[in-house]
Order: C-alpha cells, then sequence, then structure tokens
C-alpha cells in the first residue's frame, strides 16, 4: 500500500489529487493521511471530495473516509473502465481541479470517458481557468498523444459556481514524451475574453482592449476572441486567457479573473504582465504548466525536457509524488537562468 503524508512539500490539495491519480493508474492501494495539512481549513472541501468520489468512479474504486473536512483517506482502485459519468461540485469549487485530478486516469481506461461536471466554478481564484486548460493544458497534452475536449456549457465564478462542462477524452494508453529545449521566436499570440451577464458594461470587450494595447506595446500583436456569455443567469463573472505559441513549439499562457472591486482593466493587466513575463524570460512552459505536466512526463515512456523559470511549491511537490510513487527519475538543472526539467 501507498502511503502518503500529505502535509509534505507544499501541504495543498496538489498531493492529494495526484496521489488519488497515480495509485489508479498503478492500481495501487493508497493511505494518504495529512490532507491538506498546511491550509488554512484543512482536510477534504467539496471540490477534492468530489475528486476523489469521481476517480473512484473511473476505476471502480473502494474509498474510506471520503467525507468534508477529513483529513485521511483510503482508496483502493479496481479496474479502470471509463465510460459516461456524471460528477457534482454543489459550490463554486474549481472545475479544473477536478478535470486534473481524473484526466491522467482517463488517458488509461479500457473505453472512452464522457463526464459532464456540473454546479462548480469555471473560473475561480487559486485554480487556472476553463479555458486555459481548452487552450494551453490540453493542446500540449495532445502533443503527448492525449486527446480530450472541454465543452462550456455554463460559466460559473465564485461564489455560486453553478458552472457546467463537458469533458470527452479518447484514451491512449501509452503517454509519448516531450521535448521544449529551444524558445525559437513569438509566431502567434491569441487569447479568450468572456463575461457572463456583463455584456451591457462590454467588459469582454475592455478586457480584450486593454491586452490587446499592452501587448502591442511591447511588440506583440495579439488575436482576442470576445465572448459575451449569457449561459448562467444566476452568477455574473468574466475572465481573460492569453496565450503565446513560438516556431520550435514553446507554449506559454496566462490568465486573470474578474472579481468585485477589480476593474476590466485590471483584469487584463494581470493576465498580460503575467504573460510577458514568461516571454521574457524565454520560457517554454509557463510556471502553471510546468506542474500540471509532471504527471504525464512522469507516466511517458522516453526522456521528456522543458523549460520554466520559477520552480513553484506544486512544480516540487509532484516531482517528489511522482518519484515516490512511480520510481522515476528527474533531474533540475539551472540554464541561462531557467531551470531546465529533465525526466530521465
Amino acid at each position: 500500500m501507498l502511503e502518503i503524508d500529505g502535509s509534505q512539500k507544499s501541504g495543498s490539495g496538489t498531493i492529494l489529487r495526484l496521489s488519488i491519480a497515480l495509485a489508479s493508474i498503478i492500481n495501487e492501494p493508497l493511505h494518504i493521511y495529512n490532507i491538506r495539512k498546511k491550509r488554512s481549513e484543512p482536510g477534504l472541501r467539496p471540490q477534492h471530495l468530489e475528486s476523489v468520489l469521481t476517480a473512484a468512479k473511473l476505476c471502480n474504486a473502494k474509498v474510506k473516509g471520503a467525507f468534508i473536512g477529513s483529513q485521511e483517506l483510503w482508496f483502493e482502485p479496481g479496474e479502470i473502465s471509463g465510460g459516461e459519468l456524471t460528477a457534482e461540485i454543489g459550490t463554486a469549487g474549481s472545475i479544473p481541479m477536478l478535470i486534473m485530478t481524473i484526466l491522467p486516469i482517463c488517458a488509461f481506461a479500457k473505453q472512452p470517458v464522457s463526464l459532464r461536471i456540473s454546479k462548480g466554478g469555471t473560473d475561480v481564484r487559486h485554480s487556472p481557468t476553463i479555458n486555459y486548460l481548452i487552450n494551453v493544458y490540453l493542446r500540449i497534452l495532445e502533443r503527448m498523444g492525449l486527446r480530450a475536449q472541454i465543452e462550456v456549457k455554463r460559466y460559473g465564478y465564485y461564489p455560486k459556481g453553478m458552472g457546467e462542462v463537458m469533458l470527452r477524452v479518447q484514451p491512449c494508453r501509452e503517454l509519448k514524451p516531450i521535448r521544449l529545449e529551444e524558445f525559437g521566436e513569438i509566431a502567434d499570440v491569441r487569447g479568450v475574453s468572456v463575461c457572463t451577464f456583463l455584456a451591457d458594461r462590454k467588459v469582454a470587450e475592455r478586457q480584450a482592449k486593454e491586452a490587446e494595447r499592452l501587448l502591442q506595446t511591447n511588440g506583440l500583436t495579439p488575436r482576442i476572441q470576445v465572448i459575451n456569455d449569457f449561459s448562467n443567469p444566476l452568477q455574473k463573472g468574466s475572465s481573460l486567457v492569453l496565450w503565446a505559441e513560438t516556431d520550435k513549439g514553446a507554449l506559454l499562457g496566462s490568465d486573470s479573473i474578474g472579481e468585485i472591486g477589480k476593474t476590466s482593466e485590471e483584469v487584463a493587466q494581470e493576465a498580460v504582465k503575467g504573460l510577458l513575463e514568461e516571454i521574457n524570460a524565454k520560457a517554454t512552459v509557463d510556471i502553471h504548466l510546468a506542474d500540471m505536466l509532471i504527471p504525464y512526463v512522469a507516466l511517458a515512456k522516453g526522456e521528456s525536457v522543458y523549460l520554466t523559470r520559477i520552480i513553484s511549491d506544486h512544480l516540487e511537490s509532484n516531482i517528489w509524488l511522482a518519484e515516490e510513487i512511480l520510481g522515476v527519475k528527474f533531474q533540475i538543472d539551472k540554464v541561462n537562468g531557467l531551470y531546465r526539467i529533465v525526466k530521465i
């Protein structure tokens, strides 16, 4: 049985999510304790609980200790069957985080997976936005052989959530390594600016316009799609995702969400600042993608390489867990001000 102390490294939900995913894939019983020990509200929150229960449905697992506030969990996976599933978070808890938990498991399912996730947040704090997953995360994973689609049925924001998405995954069983060692030259800069029931205030347009202005002053010519959304009458909100792709295949993203008291222009400034930091550093993946890729490169056969500008707590935690559970080895070197991450 795998024994994982959830208070190690970041002490966050990322340890729970990745432990569940990897245990499911290698079909090894898991005991995890001190779940989210270092967080202000330790233990399972609604989005973590639903991630565990959805993973359990995927792989026919037996679960003990799965309740709100639980800091200890036993998870005994079975065969990863796949098929048509549903998940319901019930708060503004992050839908993207749930997807990040179960997607590695879906790659090894017996049959295609169709998952409807409802009553959650598509664009919330401390989580990638749903459009970041669609336009950055899934595009990189497709290069590794995993084909997945996300369809937004209803955007959801804090505090009510009520978002809904469809995730469809074609299992690949074997992931390909990825090598992103050169930055190259910027070939394309794009974005998606969305607002829900805020069209009268031109929120999506203002976010896009300010982002375009700032990027143009830095010599970039972006194409930003504007979406005035009316899918969720219960919760207004907005978000902006920007991404840049180079002629060497580097893919860098940055996003920002609207909040009460935060202007549309400030949303744009935040997203642009993040993207320019990545571009100016000449990283080949952004700081968020750097940790999100770890389970996939750990599971892929062969050597993967990419460059990131920061070793975040989540990146450090994911590397530690992958080495602990899968027995793989990562090497980190400092090269021209960047960190070169190599899965050997």
